[in-house]
């Protein structure tokens, strides 16, 4: 992995200005204390891949060109370090320093976990323990896991429940948390995900909302594009909220106006604010016309916007 061209944390005044950006204090609006923002890592992730922003400095990009305090890594920008502790112990040492608390860990390309082969299941899941044992030293609550496997609905619930069963026995002993999040296939019915975290029934397994990746017919599940396939995407998220431990404000592309172009964001917001829902927001955008910069800024004062107007 290439080192960054610039190094977030030496981000100071000069380059908070320099980004039309002010202290991470002012960046907090008023009124909005029930609203915890955090930070989603794939929101840069182009500029993770380009070498221009350097993964081990993500908290002090988060805070000091955001104005976010909480994050969530990715693990595909640590493939090398995820049975280093010491690295991990540096990553915290990393946050804390600059006040920013670590919540979970997206796990990607692991393994499919709901196969129907016991020994590939088997190794599936046994890859997934270093990313809770990275969890628990960065002191995050969750590792986030996706729901893909058979393209049969009963063999992959079979398999899933087993493969999530045996995952969470070994994550309850470090206190962390299974979270299923809506990527695609099966695991973008909100129905069929529910009753599985129902039926395993263990107090560690939850999911993760995302307000986009609604797509039945594609892997990854993107409804950013064209998709054959659509889960009603307020109708998955009112669904999985009931066990949500962390939700995902995805967001695409704006209109004139700031508003996403894809997710009613009113009507959405609204959905996880009825329901209680008391955790973090992670912005996630995903766009392809503002930079990403200027994505996660979009997001983050829609989100602020729409949360006010609610109150």
């Amino acid at each position: 992995m290439k080192k960054a061209a610039t190094s977030a944390a030496a981000l100071g005044t000069n380059a908070l200005l320099a980004h039309g950006l002010r202290s991470p204090v002012a960046l907090t609006a008023k009124g909005m204390s029930d609203l915890k923002l955090s930070l989603a890592q794939w929101s840069l992730h182009r500029q993770f891949v380009d070498g221009n922003l350097n993964p081990i400095e993500f908290a002090s990009i988060a805070i000091y060109t955001y104005g976010i305090n909480a994050v969530e890594y990715v693990n595909q920008f640590y493939t090398d370090s995820g049975k280093d502790e010491k690295f991990w112990i540096n990553m915290k040492k990393r946050a804390d320093n600059v006040g920013v608390r670590s919540l979970l860990i997206m796990v990607d390309d692991e393994g499919d976990l709901g196969v129907a082969n016991d020994k590939e299941r088997k190794v599936a899941v046994e890859n997934h323990y270093k990313w809770v044992n990275a969890a628990k030293i960065l002191g995050c609550h969750s590792i986030r896991v996706n729901a893909f496997g058979e393209p049969e609905k009963t063999a992959f619930r079979t398999a899933i429940i087993d493969s999530m069963g045996h995952l969470c026995e070994y994550a309850a002993r470090e206190n962390i948390n299974i979270i299923i999040e809506n990527h695609g296939l099966h695991s973008a019915d909100g129905k069929l995900i529910s009753g599985i975290v129902k039926q395993v029934n263990k107090p560690n397994l939850g999911t993760f909302p995302d307000f986009g990746n609604w797509c039945l017919s594609a892997k990854w599940g993107s409804t950013q594009g064209d998709c054959s396939e659509v889960y009603d995407r307020y109708k998955g998220v009112a669904e999985f909220l009931p066990f949500a431990k962390a939700v995902s404000a995805k967001s695409y592309n704006f209109n004139a106006r700031g508003e996403d172009t894809k997710i009613d964001y009113y009507k959405m917001l609204k959905i996880v604010k009825d329901s209680g829902y008391s955790g973090y927001i992670g912005i996630e955008y995903e766009g392809e016309i503002l930079s990403e910069h200027e994505g996660i800024l979009a997001t983050k004062a829609l989100i602020e916007k729409v949360w006010k107007s609610l109150d």
